[in-house]
């Protein structure tokens, strides 16, 4: 459902400590309309615009009608495949609420959350967490939850940059014409359920080669959808396989480490602790790599300060 956006299968993720957005909202009555600042910018039109028609739920929930100003700093590349939206979603819906007077849980926020951009809600909690895909049409049953909180098992999560360009095909367009064209969809549907269930037994047993394993055999199975869609698109680049053939040797050598990769071209590597300077060493001997940046698992929305 592209309204509501409610997904078509239940999701993964693991919240990051290094990639955060911090959002200030404050509604005002003398604005005439949202003003968006990103980094220091003027957001663009189109980015307003979509602000705009998100706030307007929150309008609609509180009774008010007051414009805002929404001031944002992104700690992460934007729509570069690292998840811009999903940060940058959760802090304007947490900062929003607030604002605008609404007490809600933080069940309801993700519910909210997810209108804005569908993976913001599980950026709402911190850790390890699962998105319902749920049942009901009006999607008060499509909310995301943590599995766990992190505590207790350390992993490494390594992002690598191999270029911090937009991307030719945004997440939302390609997701639509995947789902629409592509004779793999119905296949993934069925699979990812059975992997989805694997990484959470996983988790459950702190078995990281199980994570691992599900992981990168999982966003192999999702790229490939993109292959069978018309006209076929491919989010990777050179580099990309690069890395991902790197991964391998490493692994080959007895060192535990697996890539991922969602929208975008840039590489995402689960790896212990003890082994992440050693991973980040090699991506860096790399030429095609930019930059690697290390993250752990780490927490969901917080409140620095009140803005009067």
């Amino acid at each position: 459902d592209e309204s509501l956006f409610l997904p078509t299968n239940s999701s993964l993720s693991i919240t990051l400590d290094k990639f955060y957005t911090t959002t200030t909202v404050k509604f005002c009555d003398h604005l005439s309309e949202d003003i968006f600042v990103l980094d220091g910018h003027i957001g663009s039109q189109e980015d307003t615009l979509k602000i705009t028609r998100f706030l307007n739920l929150l309008r609609k929930i509180s009774g008010k009608n007051q414009y805002a100003m929404i001031k944002s700093t992104n700690k992460v590349p934007t729509a570069a495949g690292f998840a811009s939206s999903a940060s940058g979603y959760a802090a304007l819906t947490a900062a929003a609420v607030k604002s605008i007077g609404l007490d809600l849980s933080l069940k309801e926020l993700t519910r909210i959350a997810r209108q804005g951009s569908g993976s913001a809600s599980r950026s709402i909690h911190g850790g390890f967490v699962e998105w319902f895909r749920g049942e009901k049409e009006d999607g008060s049953d499509s909310f995301a939850q943590p599995i766990s909180e992190g505590d207790g098992w350390d992993i490494s999560i390594l992002s690598a940059l191999l270029t911090s360009k937009p991307k030719k095909v945004l997440s939302r367009e390609g997701m639509k014409r995947t789902v629409e064209t592509s004779p793999f969809y119905s296949a993934w549907l069925s699979e990812v359920e059975k992997d989805f269930l694997i990484a959470k037994k996983a988790i459950e047993k702190r078995d990281f080669e199980m994570l691992g394993m599900v992981t990168e055999r999982n966003a192999l199975k999702m790229h490939a959808t993109t292959l069978g869609a018309n006209p076929p698109f491919m989010y990777w680049q050179g580099a990309t396989i690069d890395v991902m053939e790197l991964i391998q040797e490493l692994r080959s050598s007895g060192i535990q480490a697996y890539y991922t990769i969602d929208a975008g071209p840039n590489v995402k590597i689960l790896c212990e602790p003890k082994d992440e300077q050693l991973v980040k060493d090699a991506l860096i001997s790399l030429p095609v790599v930019r930059n690697v940046h290390i993250s752990h698992p780490g927490p969901g929305i917080s409140y620095l300060s009140e803005q009067k």
